[in-house]
């Protein structure tokens, strides 16, 4: 890359990977300086990646290449780097005449803190850093109990949030009109997989929904994992979609699909407000817990063979698709930690490696919700009976039949646990742990 001395804006695409709808996109192009989109393929995540057919590594290179062709059409690109982010920023400071950097905002530990380093660094070179709130609606302060501090319940936060939504909240950023501010440069974009160090993967990803019958029905068909949905959490994890987008569809639609938009927004601001929940139980007492974590059981779980056929199918539709119901992910969670006694974070750390809408806010918040140890949470002592579920919402076993093709025949498992004992026992392990932190 050879030197060029033209003042330049950066913009740093993330979890925002569009042109359309970009608030901080908007802004860099809004501003006196042509804008050069970059993305940094962070070693500092991927070299811990084991393997290297990540279906989610696969998905952000296509949306790059997507990416990368719109900007041609006005002789500009998307310029990747392989590096961590302090490095890659080292290297464009050589390269380019920076004045300013435009990246969104993101609200997970590890994020606050590369965003920190690498704004401490701009500083230095007289660089200036801003970020803009993009992937959600409501941020950091903007949602806070009366007195100041942030909700640490659903429910509560869910109607503050409405009561604050208005017709501002939502406005589009009319990124892709100023286009023409694009840094216009000649450059091979963007890297190989296999100069990142990965491979195709066979996964394939779930299209972009429009609006249809799939959300206006969400709340009489969200619980049949045989049926349709709308697979979007891929969409809402790398910013393919806006959320401003779908928060308007679901004003149309359906205010049950609304509350799942926040769910995802109040589950951002617990990782924001409490980053060590990322780790440990919201609840210290639930870290008192003598789980039995027992590896072979664990190991059945991952595979799906369990020996309990709805449990099984999740799993063995997550292993193949990366994708799992969220009726089946509630009951996968609630069999691991509630009938096999095996920490939350064994499975949250499983569902990382494998769901392609793996979001580290939403997984954490879900699992501690399972395991009765977040905030919120379901409590203790309601454990879901995998049978009564599988008989509730899949009475035919379509969903079963789909991912569990032995079932019925001497090939398939007996089930690995009895669910009525291991619900009692894990009921009076959690009782023993709760009594003696009190």
């Amino acid at each position: 890359m050879t030197t060029n001395k033209d003042e330049t804006a950066i913009f740093w695409f993330r979890r925002d990977l569009r042109i359309e709808d970009n608030a901080a996109l908007y802004h860099a192009l809004k501003s006196d300086l042509k804008v050069l989109p970059i993305f940094i393929f962070d070693k500092d995540i991927l070299e811990k990646i084991a393997d290297k057919y990540d279906a989610r590594v696969n998905f952000i290179h296509q949306q790059l290449e997507v990416l990368n062709l719109e900007f041609q059409k006005y002789q500009s690109g998307i310029l990747t780097y392989y590096a961590t982010p302090l490095h890659a920023f080292k290297e464009i400071d050589a390269s380019f005449c920076i004045k300013a950097v435009y990246t969104n905002n993101d609200y997970e530990p590890y994020a606050i803190k590369r965003d920190q380093d690498v704004s401490d660094f701009l500083a230095e070179k007289g660089i200036q850093f801003f970020s803009y709130k993009d992937q959600l609606i409501f941020e950091k302060n903007e949602i806070l109990k009366p007195d100041g501090k942030p909700y640490t319940v659903f429910t509560p936060y869910m109607k503050r949030w409405k009561l604050k939504l208005n017709t501002n909240s939502c406005l589009a950023y009319p990124s892709e009109e100023y286009a023409h501010n694009l840094y216009k440069i000649d450059f091979k974009v963007p890297l190989s997989m296999e100069e990142i160090g990965f491979k195709q993967s066979h996964i394939a990803f779930p299209e972009k929904y429009t609006e249809d019958q799939i959300i206006k029905n969400y709340e009489a068909t969200r619980n049949f994992p045989i049926l349709p949905t709308s697979k979007m959490g891929i969409h809402l994890r790398f910013g393919t979609l806006s959320i401003r987008s779908q928060v308007k569809i679901a004003l149309k639609l359906s205010d049950t699909w609304l509350n799942e938009l926040i769910w995802r927004e109040f589950f951002h601001m617990i990782i924001y407000h409490f980053p060590y929940s990322a780790q440990q139980s919201f609840k210290p007492a639930y870290d008192r817990i003598e789980w039995r974590n027992n590896e072979k059981e664990f190991e059945c779980w991952c595979r799906g063979e369990t020996g309990f056929p709805i449990i099984d199918a999740g799993m063995r539709e997550l292993n193949q698709t990366g994708f799992m119901h969220n009726r089946v992910r509630m009951l996968v969670a609630s069999f691991l930690c509630k009938n096999l006694l095996i920490d939350w974070r064994w499975g949250e750390a499983y569902f990382a490696e494998k769901l392609l809408d793996y979001d580290l806010a939403a997984n954490v918040g879900n699992w501690q919700w399972a395991a009765g140890s977040g905030c919120d949470a379901a409590p203790y002592f309601r454990i879901f009976n995998p049978l009564l579920q599988a008989e509730k919402f899949d009475k035919n076993q379509e969903y079963i039949k789909k991912w569990v093709a032995e079932i019925g025949t001497q090939q398939y498992p007996h089930p690995i646990v009895d669910a009525k004992s291991s619900a009692k026992h894990t009921i009076e392990v959690y009782k023993k742990a709760l009594q003696s932190s009190s």
